[in-house]
């Protein structure tokens, strides 16, 4: 009897170290994921990790761009796929068989660039001044381009005279969210100020626009690729660069200095908002979406690396406390076409890009 007692006394020791969330730091749950490499940085966090194994689970990530995640990446590997953006989170769920996601955050598509540059871009018409950010007039912008306008084409400019196109520098549009949603963007100003619905409207748009990408040659998979040139090189290699809001917001509050008077946001106008946009794949996958989108702890840390949550009033706060004054909302947003005319559009330029 003594010997029964000690051994139920260890089976239930043992229960509870496995139980997820168990106190007395037991094992816990692998659980994988694949996500936008915007994200990295947020769940490599010390105090996020830390957040995931008082749950239960040992969370690990793999980076992807959001569309690769969507087309070519094995799924098969991991618990969830957490693209940047709604559009391929919709394929995924649809591959998948699945109508479950999670948005726990989202955030602004943005061009971050020089009061000098913005400016410029004000005086001629295509920016204006909103006191601590502009907006950027994308119908004006794209008529620039149009034009195949170069910096010191623009009337009385004296402040960046650089003979270089006028260009924004995004992502490689074939495999990134964000230069995807700039295209959304754009085609939404093209097409008369109408969601680009089917591929007879994409063809007649599309000629306007592959400019944009195409003039732009090597581009990166990645928004920290540029943005990181922007920060370390500036306004001569780098004026005009397409990012998340998420990305500036939190190096400002990593107070590195990296982040000078100088720099400002624009927001585009039309705008869109990158929502960030998890899919379960298994019971684990869905336990770890459910934590960031009800977590208040991760809801936190999100804010802490620059994404927008339901806490409106939390975010304002902790961006203002570190120097960065941001619209409260956006007036002016559209949602980007579906996942099947957004891809057409972006295999055409693909095509265009391999036969330069």
């Amino acid at each position: 009897m003594v010997a029964i007692g000690v051994l139920a006394a260890i089976v239930i020791s043992i229960s509870g170290r496995n139980k997820p969330g168990a106190a007395n730091g037991g094992p816990v749950t692998i659980v994988k994921g694949v996500i936008g490499s915007e994200k990295q940085a947020f769940f490599s966090d010390s105090e996020v990790q830390s957040t995931f194994r008082s749950h239960g689970f040992d969370v690990r990530v793999d980076t992807a761009g959001s569309r690769q995640i969507a087309t070519s990446t094995d799924l098969s590997k991991y618990d969830f796929a957490f693209p940047a953006g709604v559009p391929a989170a919709v394929k995924i769920r649809k591959d998948r068989k699945t109508n479950k996601s999670y948005e726990p955050f989202y955030t602004p598509i943005v061009v971050a660039s020089f009061k000098p540059v913005a400016e410029l871009l004000a005086q001629n018409g295509a920016a204006k001044n909103q006191g601590s950010y502009y907006t950027l007039d994308i119908g004006a912008f794209e008529a620039l381009v149009a034009q195949n306008k170069r910096w010191s084409d623009l009337p009385s400019n004296t402040t960046y005279p650089a003979s270089k196109s006028i260009l924004i520098t995004s992502t490689d549009v074939r495999t990134s969210n964000s230069a995807a949603m700039y295209l959304a963007i754009a085609s939404y100003v093209a097409n008369h100020n109408n969601i680009v619905q089917d591929q007879a409207q994409a063809d007649a748009v599309l000629p306007g626009l592959e400019p944009l990408f195409l003039r732009q040659g090597f581009a990166e998979t990645s928004s920290e690729g540029p943005f990181n040139d922007y920060l370390s090189i500036g306004i001569g290699k780098t004026p005009m660069v397409l990012i998340y809001e998420s990305q500036f917001v939190a190096r400002a509050a990593a107070r590195d200095g990296s982040i000078t008077k100088d720099m400002v946001l624009m927001y585009p106008s039309p705008g869109l908002l990158s929502k960030h946009t998890l899919v379960p794949l298994d019971q684990n996958g869905d336990q770890v979406g459910q934590l960031l989108q009800g977590d208040s702890k991760l809801q936190g840390l999100e804010i802490k690396y620059g994404f927008r949550t339901s806490n409106a009033a939390q975010f304002k706060q902790f961006a203002s406390s570190h120097g960065v004054n941001l619209p409260d909302a956006l007036s002016n947003v559209i949602d980007p076409p579906t996942y099947e005319v957004l891809e057409y559009m972006i295999s055409t330029i693909e095509k265009k890009i391999g036969g330069q």
